[in-house]
């Protein structure tokens, strides 16, 4: 398979429509940053536009969050000193040479300490800048990492790794299906979930009956659903699709009447895709992201400070955005604030060593390992729990957290193979 770049479309989803003014709340007020307060930069290097942007805006409106909810609190204390958190952003619109653009101008003349990033398709030029320089990075893609990746994180995601969990569950405790079809459009994204969906389906016995990538331009998903569901498969898996692409292939299963098991990585947006569909139709369906308002985010595992005034918050100032990212960059912010107050610097090799001192660390589903040679060359990926989430009654909910490294432990050669075989 030709790994070929990404088309851009204009995003059109409800994220990008929710950028607007920024409001206080109940969460706390923003702090007013005064004259001789010192100021921390932290870069956000991105696409804020384009068919991507889904997976990136929610996640920067997040992090305005956090950093206001910061320098309310005095900001970050290093030694004597505090600094208030600047968030600087470029739109790099997912492509490589923008990206490579805006990492320069993060690094060599906006003077940000750690640069967050989606991955995928715009990271390697900007990555081996970010090297060279001695500037640390993270991605929400650990198929980014490689052994000369030496500063480049996946702290909070471990995309697609995780997918292995909902489909070990939804193994266990509907094992009257056997069969699945899977669709994902064609490409950097695309790829290493399949590899991974085929890998945890074969690992709990379920047959592939169909495999097929769709072109990313395509905007008529009748005859993908239509071909998905020609061998009536029990399953249908949506793979790591946009948000965009989630919305308009679950529209057209519903219109096509199938009434078997939906299986995704995101579900981005769901309450409007239950206004185009119905609460019965989406019930069961399995996937990975969940809402901050779950109750089982409160149990003493969870290390994300107030997650239902997160929540809360988020979905007052920016409404029906919440997504998978909404809070995974605000996250990652928050364990590189903590590193910082532990090194006592704001130094990116510092913060560095302090994040990974003694192999382990508190990802936001619990106590994590620094992990990742065996599939990636290098332990720069936070690895434990990941929660599987099921809708029901037209509410995301946390069924169970599961292991990602005890499923690689059992299927580690499983995904090897596959990856091997999507390209990977």
């Amino acid at each position: 398979m030709g790994k070929k770049g990404l088309t851009r479309r204009q995003f059109t989803g409800t994220a990008a429509a929710a950028a607007g003014a920024v409001a206080a709340s109940s969460f706390g007020a923003p702090h007013i940053a005064r004259g001789a307060e010192k100021v921390v930069k932290v870069g956000f290097l991105g696409p804020l536009t384009g068919e991507v942007a889904g997976w990136f805006l929610p996640g920067l409106n997040g992090a305005e969050i956090w950093a206001e909810h910061v320098n309310a609190g005095g900001g970050i204390k290093i030694g004597d000193d505090n600094y208030m958190v600047e968030i600087v952003s470029y739109d790099n619109e997912y492509l490589a040479d923008k990206s490579l653009i805006g990492a320069k101008k993060l690094v060599l003349e906006d003077g940000v300490k750690m640069v967050q990033m989606l991955g995928g398709t715009d990271a390697p030029a900007a990555v081996q800048f970010f090297t060279k320089q001695n500037m640390l990075s993270s991605t929400l893609l650990p198929s980014d990492l490689t052994p000369d990746t030496l500063y480049h994180l996946a702290p909070a995601e471990v995309h697609p790794i995780y997918n292995v969990t909902g489909v070990e569950w939804l193994a266990e405790n509907r094992p009257e299906l056997k069969t699945a079809a899977i669709c994902a459009q064609d490409d950097e994204l695309g790829w290493p979930s399949v590899a991974t969906y085929l890998a945890a389906f074969e690992a709990a016995g379920i047959d592939v009956i169909y495999n097929k990538y769709f072109d990313p331009a395509t905007t008529d998903f009748a005859p993908v659903v239509t071909a998905m569901l020609a061998d009536n498969p029990d399953i249908v898996c949506l793979d790591t699709a946009y948000p965009d692409y989630v919305n308009l292939i679950s529209e057209q299963l519903f219109l096509q009447n199938f009434d078997g098991q939906i299986i995704s990585c995101t579900f981005d947006f769901y309450q409007n895709i239950i206004e185009k569909t119905s609460v019965e139709f989406v019930e069961g369906l399995i996937f990975q992201f969940p809402d901050f308002d779950d109750p089982a985010m409160r149990e003493a595992h969870i290390n994300f400070e107030n997650p239902d005034g997160f929540f809360s918050e988020y979905n007052e100032r920016f409404p029906d955005s919440w997504s998978a990212v909404s809070w995974e960059y605000s996250a990652i912010a928050e364990m590189w604030r903590l590193a910082a107050e532990k090194a006592g610097s704001i130094e990116p090799m510092d913060v560095l060593a302090a994040l990974k001192e003694g192999g382990r660390g508190p990802h936001v589903f619990g106590d994590a390992a620094w992990w990742g040679s065996e599939l990636w060359g290098i332990d720069n990926a936070l690895v434990g729990n990941w929660p599987v989430v099921q809708i029901q009654n037209g509410k995301a909910t946390i069924v169970e957290y599961r292991n990602i490294i005890d499923w690689w432990s059992r299927h580690g050669d499983l995904l090897k193979k596959h990856t091997e075989e999507q390209g990977g």
